[in-house]
């Protein structure tokens, strides 16, 4: 059947609540926000002091999102992209430039209710100038029959005594197959955050690459990966963090949580000090669900299922 574009942009918009997004950002005009189906943009908004420039492609959208120098955006910036049908391929390249003195909190949701065989391509190159804030938190939702290859990937460069606080979370549905890769360039003084918090279940096939050069005298990092597997699901979390410069600071933390006796969990944390003022630490877990968590919660009358998803909730908050 072929929708009409409101028809279209209903059902996205519709995903994209059941993702855990606030629908009612999206047709707010003081707030940016953009929606994107397939190749298309359906909607989009622009606030004073940020620009949101796309362009269709054959196999998707070209986006420029810049912040003004000096600029508070007060509203988060809202990104919704996304497929309705079972099959095809999204490609979306992204370029962000936040300037310096500038501050920014984008909440991107990428949704694909009723994928079976689906690749979802993500090429994103985003500049942070000096004494900026910059926060993107992005949520994904895949559906329940794992038919999904997701590729997102970023280089990003951190200006001096600039925060850049990045989240990537897939809790609900299936993930399919996922393949992420983010690098970071951290510069001077500069404070740097990457979490990652992922449910995989069935046949999940999991690939985390984070990798950060701290560059700049005094700039701080911390890459944080949540991890719960279940069934055959099977994952490997890469976390490079290197030294480089005086008085630099980083860390690399990973816990994965196995629950099941097929499900496959590996973890790498990676630390190179180049400089003998710089300090790299890591700390890497992979354990199952905790027994006594659980006669816990069971003796408050919760059954197995139940006790184990209060657990994973908790770990993946």
């Amino acid at each position: 059947m072929i929708l009409t574009r409101e028809e279209e942009y209903q059902k996205i918009v519709e995903a994209y609540g059941n993702a855990g997004g606030n629908t009612d950002l999206l047709g707010n005009r003081q707030v940016a926000n953009m929606v994107v189906h397939e190749n298309r943009v359906l909607s989009a908004n622009e606030v004073e002091g940020i620009s949101l420039k796309s362009e269709s492609t054959e196999r998707g959208v070209a986006l420029v999102l810049t912040v003004e120098e000096g600029r508070k955006i007060e509203h988060p910036v809202d990104l919704c992209f996304g497929m309705l049908p079972q099959e095809g391929l999204q490609e979306i390249d992204l370029k962000m430039n936040v300037q310096d003195r500038s501050e920014v909190n984008i909440i991107a949701h990428c949704v694909f209710p009723n994928a079976t065989n689906i690749t979802h391509k993500m090429d994103a190159d985003i500049r942070i100038g000096n004494n900026a804030v910059f926060s993107y938190s992005e949520t994904h939702y895949h559906g329940d029959h794992g038919g999904i290859n997701v590729i997102p990937k970023a280089r990003v460069e951190v200006g001096e005594n600039s925060v850049y606080r990045n989240t990537f979370a897939l809790v609900k549905g299936q993930v399919g197959r996922l393949d992420f890769d983010y690098e970071t360039i951290c510069g001077r003084k500069s404070n740097t955050e990457l979490v990652a918090k992922i449910y995989g279940k069935a046949q999940d096939d999991i690939r985390i690459a984070e990798k950060v050069h701290l560059n700049g005298e005094g700039a701080k990092s911390l890459i944080k990966s949540r991890l719960v597997l279940k069934d055959k699901a099977r994952a490997e979390v890469v976390g490079e963090t290197y030294g480089n410069a005086p008085l630099a600071r980083g860390h690399v933390d990973c816990n994965e949580i196995v629950d099941g006796d097929e499900a496959i969990a590996k973890a790498v944390p990676i630390v190179s000090v180049s400089n003998r003022q710089a300090k790299v630490t890591h700390e890497a877990a992979i354990g199952s669900i905790d027994k006594k968590q659980m006669q816990t919660l069971m003796a408050r009358g919760l059954n197995e299922e139940e006790a184990i998803n209060v657990i994973v909730r908790g770990i993946l908050a």
